[in-house]
């Protein structure tokens, strides 16, 4: 290679790693900046502003009449949770083990705590974790329960992105499970209370 060409090459290799050198300054400081508050934050806040009334207006269906409703499911709740069996015994609560009353009963009370803990920030890894999983038996319940058809179910690495199963429910994953990593941030109980503080040193 002769030196006219040698320089060219040269120039252009500076140049990127110049490029490369700005870029990674530049993220870096924004990544050491917002990432630590901002990404817990505004996962709270997400989730607040899309999925707290959803689940606590799911949970509200599920509770029995009058003011201990929150102790007698509604036959809404069977029919939500157990639906094949709810349907066998024509849903009639009588003929419901206790476990799975007490599991009923689990569900309904997970729908109005875990997200306000969330919100909160209060105990947020535990409560973001436990939401995982009530998302998940959701999602199986809708499945195999409820019957969910191909549409509603849906299909990751196609063209549509408006399934409520695959695609809505990744999203809401994803959030609990930035949560989870993250923790609830700054403005929360969690870090009043000494939970998630920041490590200095």
């Amino acid at each position: 290679m002769t030196d006219a060409t040698a320089a060219p090459d040269r120039s252009a290799r500076t140049l990127a790693t110049g490029a490369i050198s700005i870029h990674n300054a530049i993220f870096s400081r924004i990544d050491g900046a917002l990432s630590g508050w901002a990404l817990p934050t505004l996962a709270r806040f997400a989730f607040a502003a899309v999925l707290l009334m959803y689940f606590w207006g799911s949970a509200m269906t599920k509770l029995g009449d009058g003011i201990f409703g929150l102790f007698s499911p509604s036959t809404g709740a069977y029919a939500q949770i157990f639906p094949i069996k709810a349907e066998a015994v024509l849903y009639d609560s009588s003929q419901f083990s206790i476990f799975e009353k007490l599991v009923i009963l689990a569900g309904t009370w997970a729908e109005f705590i875990l997200p306000f803990l969330i919100v909160i920030g209060l105990l947020t890894r535990l409560a973001a974790l436990g939401m995982i999983g009530f998302v998940v038996v959701q999602s199986l319940t809708d499945i195999h329960g409820h019957h969910a058809d191909a549409a509603t179910i849906g299909a990751w690495f196609d063209r549509a992105s408006d399934s409520l199963i695959m695609d809505q429910r990744a999203f809401w994953v994803f959030v609990l499970i930035t949560l989870v990593l993250r923790g609830a941030g700054p403005l929360s109980v969690d870090r009043l209370l000494g939970i998630d503080r920041p490590k200095h040193g």
